[in-house]
């Protein structure tokens, strides 16, 4: 514990060394305003629409709520960073961050695995669907689920953490706090708790992987013997969730399926789900998805027209 205590403060050493950086602050502003704006327009379009009573629908409202919470944990320190000549965040705050970043990580992991169950329910097993498989006790018990699943995985990787001892470097080649970064600057040996780390993160991050591209595989196998429309209908909804898996899962398995090492490509990919996954989310669901436009539109154009009158 004393060990620990030597270092109160570490210093980020953000996106790049390149003192030019800054000049992407506008930009980082610009995608976190488009962060916000695209996810609370489906959030308040699925809401005050009643597409809430569909179970896909139902998710994908849970899944914007946490693009916002998970992508609000990184970005605006990560934009204060880029005007502040020294870049540092407390050991606490540190803390802090890892735990609440993996907690809603694992939670938008989890809710992503929901939606491809209802998506292989709806299309699979479809007499059963809203009455028996996906009723609403069983979409709120999910999401309960999901949120379980994520406060355990973030306690035991916060455990893993918080009892490293930190004795002298306290420069994190990161723009965020993240296990791999922490265990590079313990003063101990960190080679079982990276083990460990692997199994709590990666492996969740590969059998869920495994597990959605199996689902969407039986999904697709099983849309060829639909009429035309129907079969239509089907591959725009199940691309929708395919592109959303791959610019989440593919980067998070690329960070946290080896052992404990980083490399500098690693602030890059960790750019793709902690900004750009949720930036992109929004279109995907809206633009790819018929029903979704029909509510914007119909809730947006409502509220335009009473301000009208």
């Amino acid at each position: 514990m004393e060990n620990r205590n030597n270092v109160t403060v570490f210093i980020l050493l953000g996106l790049s060394q390149n003192k030019n950086i800054e000049i992407c602050f506008v930009l980082f502003l610009f995608c976190y305003i488009a962060i916000w704006m695209g996810n609370l327009l489906i959030v308040i379009s699925i809401v005050c629409s009643p597409l809430i009573d569909q179970p896909m629908y139902f998710f994908l409202n849970y899944l914007s709520l946490s693009d916002l919470c998970y992508t609000s944990t990184v970005r605006p320190k990560l934009m204060t960073d880029l005007l502040a000549e020294r870049k540092t965040i407390s050991y606490s705050n540190c803390m802090t961050q890892l735990f609440i970043l993996h907690f809603l990580g694992a939670i938008e992991i989890f809710i992503l695995t929901g939606m491809a169950y209802d998506c292989y329910v709806a299309i699979c097993k479809p007499l059963h669907y809203t009455i028996i498989i996906m009723s609403r006790p069983k979409c709120n018990t999910i999401i309960i689920a999901c949120c379980t699943g994520g406060l355990i995985h973030s306690a035991s990787q916060f455990l893993l953490t918080i009892f490293l001892p930190f004795c002298g470097p306290n420069e994190i080649d990161h723009y965020f706090c993240d296990v791999y970064s922490l265990l590079k600057l313990a003063c101990m040996d960190t080679y079982r708790i990276g083990l460990l780390v692997v199994v709590n993160s990666g492996l969740i991050a590969l059998v869920t992987f495994v597990i959605l591209t199996a689902s969407y595989f039986l999904i697709l196998h099983t849309v060829r013997d639909y009429p035309a429309e129907s079969r239509t209908k089907a591959l725009s909804t199940c691309s929708s969730h395919i592109i959303v898996v791959v610019l989440f899962f593919v980067p998070v398995l690329f960070i946290y399926i080896r052992p404990a090492e980083t490399f500098s490509e690693d602030k890059v990919f960790a750019l793709f789900y902690t900004i750009i996954a949720p930036m992109f989310n929004p279109l995907i669901y809206t633009l790819r998805n018929l029903e979704m436009k029909n509510a914007v539109k119909k809730v947006w154009y409502h509220q335009f027209l009473k301000k009208g009158q």
